[in-house]
């Protein structure tokens, strides 16, 4: 019997990533984890035997992701040393079903923003991965975005060029393949159920209507934001801005975060985000001003 469909979130950074997680993760069968980050690392590595899974630990463990699973090193440790033989898939596959089995659930999936840029990486070592590419206004993305630290730039050129490209390429890579699904955030924010319904249909899941409660444990499951911090040990960001960063995700839909654009950004800004980005714009089928 093979491995079942695994979601894996993907999108270019505030287009509703975590939102699709934590609907996702309400479910009583699915465990999604915090963003991982280190699939296309332990991807690329090559070998084999205790050096192949030594070098997975290392990469895994020092990922500055990987607190925020609340898996023990030791417990991965050991289940990794007792896979014989090893290998990158079994290595990750008992990893997220570590974490899958702390909430007693059976299946799993990942939410990592940056992915959308590695399928096939993810591929390469996840065949039964299943992409679900939430896509956002670029408009929108670019307010949501611009004030935070991880923001590619602040000025509109910069955050439309980010926007486009990561689509772009996304949907480049995604070309062939029947493992990709885009679901776009306005869609989920005004039909949740229809969109987690395609979702569901997608990855073999049945359907939960829990998932459309999603904000009822939403603070438990973002408890696991830990704090970060910089190579030299300052602060880059704290357990409680994280929070506050992800405020949204914890309450009902609000249909007016679809569209601020419209009312937030200035006709110069406006402007200039179309100019790098407008192309994709009209391709997405969002309006122009």
């Amino acid at each position: 019997m093979g491995e079942l469909p695994v979601p894996f979130v993907v999108g270019v950074a505030r287009s509703g990533t975590t939102l699709l997680r934590l609907m996702l993760d309400a479910h009583p069968a699915l465990a999604i984890p915090p963003e991982t980050g280190f699939v296309p690392a332990v991807a690329g590595i090559a070998g084999n035997g205790d050096a192949l899974r030594e070098r997975f630990l290392a990469i895994v463990l020092g990922s500055e992701n990987w607190s925020d699973l609340s898996v023990p090193d030791e417990q991965l440790r050991a289940a990794v040393d007792a896979l014989e033989p090893f290998d990158v898939s079994t290595g990750l596959r008992t990893l997220y079903r570590l974490y899958a089995a702390r909430f007693a659930k059976s299946r799993w999936g990942d939410k990592t923003p940056g992915y959308c840029t590695a399928l096939d990486h993810v591929r390469r070592v996840l065949p039964e991965a299943r992409f679900v590419h939430i896509i956002r206004d670029g408009r929108d993305v670019a307010l949501s975005l611009a004030p935070h630290w991880f923001a590619p730039g602040r000025d509109p050129e910069t955050l439309a060029r980010s926007w486009r490209t990561q689509i772009e390429t996304t949907r480049a890579l995604a070309t062939g393949y029947a493992d990709y699904l885009e679901v776009r955030y306005e869609a989920l924010v005004q039909e949740p159920r229809r969109e987690l319904e395609r979702v569901c249909t997608f990855i073999e899941l049945p359907y939960d209507d829990r998932m459309e409660r999603w904000y009822e444990r939403a603070r438990d499951r973002l408890a696991e934001h830990r704090s970060r911090y910089r190579p030299d040990g300052s602060l880059l960001i704290s357990h409680e801005e994280r929070l506050h960063n992800q405020r949204f995700t914890m309450q009902p839909l609000a249909r007016e975060r679809v569209g601020r654009w419209k009312r937030e950004m200035d006709a110069d800004t406006r402007v200039r985000f179309e100019r790098e980005a407008g192309g994709l714009l009209d391709a997405l089928g969002y309006e122009r001003a």
